[in-house]
């Protein structure tokens, strides 16, 4: 059990973290040197592992929120109503700010969805409709971001790297036991990835000592780059939340023009890396300007038009950009609520499709593919 100022921090910090996306409040892009370094040091190792080959296979997925309570009915029928044949489980755990330590209680402290239960259960019940499943254990940092977690001591760092461990082998032996179809080892953790690779390479280590299905890691959408695992991992995970337009309602073709230099990277990246590519998250608020920096509308999202059109073009000119693209293999909507659950209280205007113009934007796009 936790202490009882730690079980109420976290009760308070799941209750925010369940609904929050993982975008920071500000990003800076790699230098291009860093990338290419981290590209040249990983070219003679990129062809270890297997790429995940198939013409027009996708991962149709969608970010599942952990809700509150135990499902109220078969949620996974909704899913379906979409076409999505993957969907990301994320059990939330949480680091305070500038402290050395990973909390995640399994008997209490947070919603029933983030338990080693509710995962349990989501699980068998995504199997059980014939949805395959990502396990994508995730840390929350209340009044920061992962991708700038840093500490000023190798003592720190290895006493928050023993706590992380601890937490995601927990849900890899669940996922060892629930038989889940692939593990994401992390989120968006941009100094750490480049400070830390001996920490992350060790971690892979273990994990593929025991569990035999995919693996990979969620990087931020400029962070990618110089993630220095890449050729230990089955496929790289971009968090695709690339700035494209401040227009309240940009069109599909405006769009796929704006996208047209991040795809250019992305492919170059690709091949040299010579694994798959996943958007581990994408998504867009159903608002005006959604498709801008997103990290920035959040903030402002009660006081935005609802904008629904402006979501489903931002969705429809992502997939028209890369869905011809062999070695894109789909990603994962940020974000469904099983039930209608676990929102903020503006699901009209949240990322979510559901009972949007962008659930038929969606369904249609998943409609073409095939079940990766």
């Amino acid at each position: 059990m936790q202490p009882f100022f730690n079980t109420l921090s976290f009760c308070f910090v799941a209750f925010i973290c369940a609904q929050s996306c993982s975008n920071p409040p500000t990003q800076t892009p790699p230098s291009v040197s860093q990338a290419e370094t981290t590209i040249q040091k990983m070219d003679s190792v990129a062809d270890s592992l297997p790429a995940v080959v198939a013409p027009n296979a996708k991962m149709a997925g969608l970010s599942f929120v952990a809700p509150p309570r135990p499902f109220k009915a078969a949620v996974m029928n909704e899913v379906k109503t979409v076409n999505a044949s993957w969907i990301a489980t994320i059990p939330y755990a949480f680091t305070a700010l500038n402290k050395p330590s990973v909390q995640f209680s399994e008997f209490g402290g947070q919603w029933w969805g983030e338990s080693v239960q509710g995962v349990r259960v989501t699980i068998d019940s995504a199997h059980q409709a014939g949805i395959k499943v990502m396990l994508k254990p995730q840390v929350y940092i209340p009044g920061g971001w992962t991708g700038g977690l840093d500490f000023a001591t190798d003592a720190d760092w290895e006493k928050w790297e023993r706590d992380y461990e601890k937490y995601l082998m927990r849900f890899v032996d669940l996922g060892i036991e629930m038989k889940v179809d692939a593990i994401c080892i992390g989120t968006e953790f941009k100094t750490g990835v480049a400070k830390r690779e001996k920490f992350w390479r060790s971690l892979i280590t273990k994990i593929r000592s025991k569990y035999k299905g995919l693996l990979t890691y969620s990087s931020n959408w400029d962070e990618y780059p110089i993630v220095p695992f890449w050729d230990a991992l089955d496929f790289a995970g971009i968090n695709a939340y690339m700035p494209l337009s401040d227009k309240e309602t940009p069109s599909v073709s405006e769009l796929c023009v704006a996208w047209k230099p991040y795809f250019e990277q992305i492919k170059a990246f690709q091949a040299k890396i010579k694994k798959p590519i996943v958007f581990t998250e994408y998504g867009y608020m159903s608002v005006d300007g959604c498709a801008g920096k997103g990290w920035e509308v959040e903030p402002k999202v009660r006081s935005l038009r609802i904008n629904q059109l402006a979501q489903a073009n931002a969705i429809e000119a992502l997939h028209k950009t890369f869905s011809s693209q062999t070695w894109w293999q789909g990603g994962f909507l940020w974000k469904w609520f099983p039930d209608g659950e676990g929102h903020e209280g503006y699901k009209e205007r949240d990322y979510t499709p559901q009972g949007k113009k962008a659930a038929t934007t969606l369904n249609l796009w998943h409609s073409k593919y095939k079940v990766l």
